[in-house]
């Protein structure tokens, strides 16, 4: 069973490209502390890369920035590659399957959701009339 829950903050700015076939990824690092650090330096943290695909991508590229906080849950998928000076190269890369954003939303959409005024889900919603908990049967 290969499956991987890491909960943890973005190092960078996520980085969204499409492949050849058009299809969007996104990457970017997830520092995730450990529960107890060393006793000179205090907390520590481990680095993890993260790659989403396809709509889930957009959305982290579009919602998350760094210092984000975030839920990945996914798999880990080793590879290799070949480097310029012709050295082979081993990388180890969580392919998540689900992103939950944690947190707060940036300042900037609360002030743009607070200054709109609201507006009823639909008609019945909107001609309803308070009711006093007096008249209430239970």
């Amino acid at each position: 069973m290969n499956k991987v829950m890491l909960i943890g903050n973005l190092t960078r700015d996520p980085e969204l490209t499409t492949t050849n076939s058009g299809v969007s990824v996104c990457r970017f690092s997830l520092a995730v502390q450990r529960r107890f650090g060393n006793s000179d330096n205090g907390p520590q943290a481990d680095f993890f890369n993260i790659v989403v695909w396809r709509g889930l991508g957009e959305n982290c590229h579009k919602f998350l920035k760094k210092g984000s906080k975030c839920c990945v849950f996914g798999r880990l998928q080793n590879s290799s590659y070949e480097a310029s000076d012709g050295t082979k190269r081993y990388t180890t890369d969580i392919i998540a399957d689900d992103v939950e954003f944690l947190g707060t939303k940036p300042a900037e959409a609360t002030e743009n959701a607070s200054a709109a005024p609201s507006k009823p889900a639909n008609k019945e919603t909107a001609e309803l009339e308070p009711i006093d908990d007096d008249s209430l049967p239970f």
